[in-house]
């Protein structure tokens, strides 16, 4: 055997062992997906607070609390049934068109909660009702969720003014094992 065999074929051992470690990790940590919709009747605005950006007329910035609340038909996550959710964010729009970055605790029925950060685009209609599409990152739990990890994927339809609020949305996650 040539030196260069033994090189490449340390090489392939090499590869092959970086493979295996790397598929037995992501077969640890096997994704789920869940799914929800909360209409208007359980999607309240708690607080909301709008300043005028002053710069161009339509220019707002608003600050921002949702309380979400499920039912008998809520997902399960690891055992647990969602229960509620708090989103808190801000938004920067001009004439309701914009960008809000949104910070969300999901809360179990046994108290365990995780915790996703999202960005959301909005476009308004000419009555101001928004039309969202929002991705986010699942950043970690606590009790059984405790290292959670995955993507929130949410659309929807809301109405600061009027306190209207609806969201679809899809939870892809990952426990470690």
């Amino acid at each position: 055997m040539t030196n260069r065999t033994a090189v490449a074929r340390t090489l392939a051992c090499c590869v092959a062992a970086g493979a295996f470690c790397l598929a037995t990790d992501a077969l640890g940590q096997q994704k789920q997906k869940v799914s929800y919709k909360v209409g208007a009747g359980d999607s309240k605005y708690t607080q909301r607070h709008v300043l005028e950006g002053g710069d161009e007329a339509g220019h707002t910035i608003v600050a921002f609390e949702i309380h979400r609340k499920f039912g008998a038909d809520a997902p399960s996550i690891a055992g647990a049934r969602l229960k509620e959710t708090w989103s808190r964010g801000y938004g920067d729009y001009i004439d309701n068109n914009g960008i809000s970055t949104n910070y969300t605790t999901y809360v179990m029925d046994n108290g365990d909660k995780f915790f996703a950060l999202s960005r959301t685009m909005g476009q308004a209609d000419a009555a101001g009702r928004r039309t969202t599409v929002a991705v986010g990152e699942i950043r970690g739990g606590t009790g059984t969720l405790a290292g959670i990890k995955g993507m929130v994927r949410s659309k929807g339809v809301s109405d600061g003014k009027a306190g209207y609020n609806e969201q679809s949305s899809e939870i892809e996650y990952w426990l470690p094992k």
